[in-house]
């Protein structure tokens, strides 16, 4: 008999997790409040980023620092609520940004990260959703020539060590890609072996779809309780409850504040983002996805308009949303791109991303309870880690070699 598994949260991290595990004859439910894709993998920018071997750092210069205080950056906002509500877990993630920290931490980082393209293509081919997918790469675009240069020397580094490809761009090699632009920038990193997504969510559900067709079953519910039972475990959920010998928590965002009930309390804390669609003006088409790296905001021309996303803001994950960031970014990117037009949403979307203080996620079994395993805490890269993710998680429920070591993201190197 195939050995009953429940994963428990419907993004891409979860719906990878589950589509790996059915293939291996797993008897698999997977089990979410919202249909597959529809929350924190359903709002992102739509990249799929080979090249994101270096994750995102606290600002420690004194002089950002001092930019952030006036809390009207578009790249990064806060709420004191928010800030001291995560105190202990943001100054843990301000000391791992030391450069010698952060130094340690990236190419066990990039480790996952070199496996994101390829643990994609055989999802996506299954999936019949090549349609959805561009390997044109995206543009990282600079304004100031400093910035630029300090950028492209990390590209080189990034090419030498981790196999990334680029080209760098001057102004006019970027016109020439992107002719509809505004004269501000003076460059970009045109990122050559990453991948775009044009609808997010779509590529989510149609891996999703390619889970059920293995075998595996999903069902929308929301999810009440988990606890031990007997020699495996039982999950309590509004429509009924659900016994499995192994448990997958992939909730997200939602894990930390989950995962009490079952005495464990890691430094999680969520990163929050925003995005709206647009209509492009004057017939005008914007060729590529694009970073408007000094400011902090995404462009990406995706099956329901052009989306802009913001970066992160820190607060509360459940605190009502605040449009301030949106609107500034929104200003920013009209003029860098002067074609954007009305919006097309009746609301901004908002959700949040799954953060830990190292920068790293939680990939792996739980400490001190067999059957039950973690994979969350991806921060901004779930939508690219998910599929590898899916394959890691699999290879250790199965006892295989895993393809990279993983005890860096163990579950217990923040303590007990």
């Amino acid at each position: 008999m195939s050995r009953e598994t429940i994963v428990l949260g419907a993004g891409m991290v979860g719906v990878s997790i589950a589509w790996h595990l059915a293939r291996r004859g797993r008897s698999v439910l997977l089990m979410d409040r919202r249909p597959p894709g529809r929350e924190t993998s359903f709002g992102n920018g739509g990249l799929i980023q080979r090249e994101a071997v270096r994750p995102y750092p606290f600002p420690r210069d004194l002089g950002k620092l001092l930019t952030v205080l006036p809390n009207r950056r578009v790249d990064i906002r806060y709420s004191l609520r928010g800030m001291l509500g995560a105190a202990g877990p943001l100054f843990s993630y301000w000391r791992h940004s030391s450069p010698s920290s952060h130094g340690r931490i990236i190419p066990e980082y990039a480790s996952l990260i070199e496996l994101s393209t390829q643990e994609h293509e055989p999802m996506i081919e299954a999936a019949g959703a090549g349609d959805l997918v561009s390997r044109d790469g995206w543009l990282e675009v600079y304004r100031t020539g400093t910035a630029l240069a300090v950028r492209a020397q990390e590209a080189r580094d990034a090419a030498e060590r981790f196999g990334v490809t680029h080209d760098l761009l001057d102004q006019a090699a970027l016109r020439g890609r992107e002719p509809q632009l505004s004269n501000d920038p003076v460059g970009a990193i045109h990122w050559t072996n990453a991948w775009s997504v044009a609808d997010p969510g779509g590529l989510v559900s149609a891996y999703a779809q390619s889970f059920e067709r293995e075998g595996g079953r999903f069902l929308q519910a929301g999810i009440q309780g988990v606890a031990r039972h007997g020699q495996g475990w039982r999950v309590e959920t509004d429509a009924g409850s659900h016994e499995a010998e192994d448990v997958v928590v992939a909730l997200g965002p939602w894990a930390g504040e989950w995962l009490k009930a079952l005495g464990y309390h890691l430094p999680t804390f969520v990163k929050r983002g925003y995005h709206m669609h647009y209509a492009a003006s004057h017939e005008a088409r914007l060729h590529h996805w694009l970073l408007d790296a000094e400011v902090g905001y995404i462009l990406a021309p995706m099956r329901a308009g052009i989306r802009l996303t913001t970066g992160a803001e820190l607060e509360r994950l459940d605190s009502p949303p605040h449009h301030g960031q949106l609107a500034a970014a929104e200003r920013m990117a009209r003029k860098l791109y002067p074609s954007l037009g009305e919006r097309l949403d009746a609301e901004p979307w908002k959700g949040a991303r799954p953060c830990l203080p190292d920068m790293k996620p939680v990939i792996g079994p739980a400490p001190g309870n067999e059957g039950l395993w973690f994979a969350f805490g991806h921060g901004h890269q779930g939508f690219t880690l998910g599929p590898a993710t899916g394959r890691l998680v699999a290879e250790m429920m199965e006892g295989e070699p895993t393809a990279v070591d993983m005890s860096p993201f163990r579950a217990d190197r923040f303590g007990s």
